[in-house]
């Protein structure tokens, strides 16, 4: 399958992933917002430029106040990339490639996109926002489930995974920098009780907490945790877990179509390059510099797909 129909959807899925990781970046952005007693609506403009959002909204507002951030990232309608927007995408997108879809797929995206749109018909307040939140990210995991419980294991089901895998790559990459930026103007913050509690914050974020502790314990350990997010195998949105199963669904891919193109190799050299550190050495080389590089890796993996299944032609 090549062209239209695998850019379709693969473009469906990554949509969907990047519509519940908007939530997840909102959720991060508020929760380390409440952790610190000088919080200032300046650490929102962090959490857009973790999400690459910030000049559209710069274009459109004069000023960044938490309420038009979390309204221009959830619901605007000229933010091509706020939840509903990425919603409405991903439902077009699926109708494009319907025939490629189960019924119970299609059933599944179209309702999620309705959901969506009756809950963010309106304003979201603040007191509501962390419902709100959980029912969108519970609507695209209700689309997974029936991808999973119903797709055939075939060319489409593995650019399914593609656009998946590297749009929660990309994601877990992003909360994790979120981090970085809320501290850098208060390195004399880290090591302390408010960085471990926005560690924490981070692990509730990419639901996982409770498998941080199993593995762990109860101690918050800024090394352990990011060990767990960016080396740890098992756990489903680390940056390894990802590029493992983007590596193992081209190298499907090179199997049906029987030839091994450049994004397969892009591929395995990503997963090299992550499984192929140490926490320690990616402490040294700088968390913040190791997630930029590890983010374009990213960019020109998705790109080289693109390329390589001739997505536009």
């Amino acid at each position: 399958m090549l062209g239209k129909t695998a850019n379709g959807l693969f473009w469906m899925f990554r949509y969907l992933e990047r519509a519940e990781n908007t939530t997840r970046l909102i959720e991060t952005g508020q929760r380390m917002a409440l952790t610190r007693l000088d919080s200032t609506d300046n650490e929102w403009r962090s959490v857009m430029q973790t999400a690459a959002v910030c000049d559209g909204y710069d274009a459109a507002h004069d000023e960044v106040t938490k309420d038009a951030v979390i309204n221009w990232m959830l619901r605007d309608k000229d933010n091509p990339a706020s939840v509903l927007s990425l919603f409405s995408a991903a439902r077009q997108n699926a109708r494009l490639v319907r025939t490629a879809l189960t019924e119970e797929v299609w059933e599944a995206v179209n309702a999620a996109y309705m959901k969506v749109h009756d809950l963010l018909a309106r304003k979201v307040n603040e007191r509501d926002l962390p419902e709100v939140l959980s029912l969108i990210r519970r609507r695209t995991a209700l689309v997974r489930g029936a991808t999973h419980g119903t797709m055939l294991r075939n060319d489409i089901y593995d650019f399914a995974r593609i656009g998946t895998f590297l749009e929660r790559a990309d994601n877990t990459a992003r909360i994790v920098d979120v981090k970085y930026y809320v501290l850098l103007p208060s390195v004399s913050s880290v090591g302390s009780s408010l960085d471990n509690v926005q560690w924490e914050t981070i692990l509730r974020s990419v639901s996982a907490e409770g498998g941080f502790r199993m593995t762990y314990g109860n101690t918050t350990d800024p090394r352990d945790i990011a060990t767990f997010l960016i080396l740890d195998k098992r756990m489903p949105r680390s940056l390894a877990f990802c590029a493992s199963k983007i590596a193992d669904n081209l190298d499907y891919l090179s199997h049906e179509y029987g030839q091994t193109p450049h994004s397969f190799d892009l591929a395995r050299q990503l997963q090299s390059d992550i499984l192929g550190n140490d926490v320690d050495a990616i402490m040294d080389f700088g968390l913040h510099e190791y997630i930029q590089k590890v983010l374009g890796a990213l960019r020109t993996l998705g790109n080289q797909i693109e390329i390589d299944y001739r997505f536009y032609e």
